[in-house]
């Protein structure tokens, strides 16, 4: 089974391709670039560079994964847009992933509790908790750092880098999904729900409102 896996969530924009035989994971192509303005720019020519980089075509694949978020609105749409638009014309499955889950899912085993977080920018963090399995336990929530609780000491993402010192925890690896992690967090047992976007709280852009009435004397 060939997937392309997608992700605009975070400053990365990640396109892979990753071949899955049962539990067996295996990429065979990734295009990565950290830059928080070139979502919409980069990301179908990073999918498409990717599947070329496997040697197979767009018509080889079998389904697509892609990130959800939580994210930033305009980055967000750049990823799911174009996952959208490929399934539709592929006529295969798309499958949407809480990104900070694909993150969790490269976490290295150990034997204690963690948290993802990433960017929210205005000096927020989307967070999650997770148990040591890489289940995750609560989340995902949009918070300040310094008013997130937690007794969590380890924890992934470059939120977790950008706030180490105000959480009180010790970064590790990874900081953005990667197209592999994307592909773990996915259900290939169910089918896909409609791709829907943690966007967790509301976009700065509003409707204008009405004219006032102009009257004369």
């Amino acid at each position: 089974m060939l997937v392309l896996a997608i992700d605009t969530s975070t400053p990365a924009v990640t396109a892979g391709l990753v071949a899955l035989d049962g539990d067996a994971l295996e990429s065979r192509g990734d295009r990565v670039t950290v830059d928080p303005r070139a979502h919409g720019e980069l990301i179908t020519p990073h999918a498409l560079e990717a599947v070329k980089a496997a040697g197979v075509t767009l018509r080889d694949l079998d389904a697509i994964v892609c990130g959800v978020g939580p994210g930033p609105f305009t980055g967000l749409r750049a990823g799911m847009a174009t996952a959208a638009s490929l399934a539709h014309a592929l006529g295969i499955p798309a499958y949407p992933v809480c990104s900070l889950d694909a993150i969790a899912a490269d976490v290295a085993p150990g034997e204690a509790p963690f948290l993802v977080l990433t960017d929210a920018r205005r000096r927020e963090v989307y967070w999650a908790a997770y148990a040591a399995d890489g289940s995750r336990t609560d989340g995902p929530h949009v918070e300040r750092p310094a008013d997130l609780q937690t007794t969590i000491k380890v924890a992934a993402g470059d939120g977790a880098l950008l706030y180490a010192d105000v959480l009180g925890v010790q970064p590790i690896e990874p900081r953005f999904p990667s197209p592999l992690g994307l592909v773990k967090a996915a259900d290939f047992d169910q089918e896909p729900p409609p791709l829907t976007p943690l966007y967790l709280r509301r976009p700065d852009a509003v409707e204008p409102a009405a004219r006032k009435k102009v009257t004369t004397l």
